[in-house]
């Protein structure tokens, strides 16, 4: 058991469960699980910043198939007393109120401030933020809509689900190329994002999704941002402790 004054706090996203097949998902759900259970004596909180899921809708009586083994490792952690806070990325936004009920989880749909050690952080998805992106900014309101979202549920569950489905596959072949190659500090909309904030307020670490790039990138003396990566390439994750901050790779023994 980890002394109390080694606790740690643990941040990851982008698993993208079902994709892009069930059995390529199944591996990398046991690969996270496995990755839960090695952090879980150490960690103070446990933050999933996103993109849980490659798609996930709740309909008031029916929940995609799948992922029960996450879904019972989360239940198995927060019955120990572990917060799990978990953030909805533009792949899973309408996660509604089954997860926090059934699994204890603390449900974010904004960015939030924490913080940490004495550290101020600022934690989001990252979906939707800085400069440009327009026309994913008008879909994401719409899908945030509920009127929107009462029209979707009176689809059956057979046919919106693998609807959407599709549509997720689709929204990821389109931006794939993107997702795996550094724009540059003038084109990387989350880094202008935080050079914005900045101007504003003190911020000593940003910490995002969505990019699917480990990326550690200095925006001045004094604050940083860290990109949480993705878990179909890189399996990375971040780690918060009394002594600082660590973006580190799982690699099962």
């Amino acid at each position: 058991m980890t002394d109390s004054s080694d606790k740690r706090i643990y941040f990851a996203s982008d698993f993208h469960l079902g994709a892009p097949s069930y059995e390529a998902s199944l591996v990398r759900e046991k690969r996270i699980v496995a990755w839960l259970d090695h952090i879980k004596d150490s960690a103070q909180e446990i933050y999933l910043v996103g993109d849980i899921f490659d798609f996930w809708f709740e309909y008031k009586r029916a929940i995609p198939k799948g992922f029960v083994r996450l879904q019972g490792k989360i239940a198995e952690l927060t019955d120990q007393g572990i917060p799990i806070h978990v953030f909805t990325g533009n792949h899973d936004m309408w996660i509604f109120d089954y997860l926090p009920q059934e699994l204890g989880i603390q449900l974010y749909r904004e960015p939030i401030q924490r913080e940490f050690f004495g550290k101020k952080y600022f934690i989001g998805h990252g979906d939707g933020l800085g400069p440009g992106d327009r026309g994913y900014k008008f879909i994401k309101k719409v899908f945030a809509n509920r009127f929107c979202q009462w029209c979707f549920a009176r689809l059956h569950p057979n046919f919106g689900i693998w609807l959407a489905s599709k549509s997720s596959q689709s929204s990821r072949a389109q931006t794939g190329s993107d997702d795996e190659k550094y724009l540059g500090d003038s084109n990387e909309w989350l880094v202008l994002f935080c050079q914005e904030m900045l101007e504003k307020e003190h911020i000593d670490n940003f910490i995002f999704g969505h990019r699917h790039l480990p990326l550690e990138i200095k925006l001045n003396e004094s604050s940083t941002y860290y990109n949480l990566g993705e878990w179909i390439n890189y399996n990375t994750y971040l780690e918060v402790s009394q002594d600082g901050v660590e973006l580190k790779t799982w690699e099962p023994t």
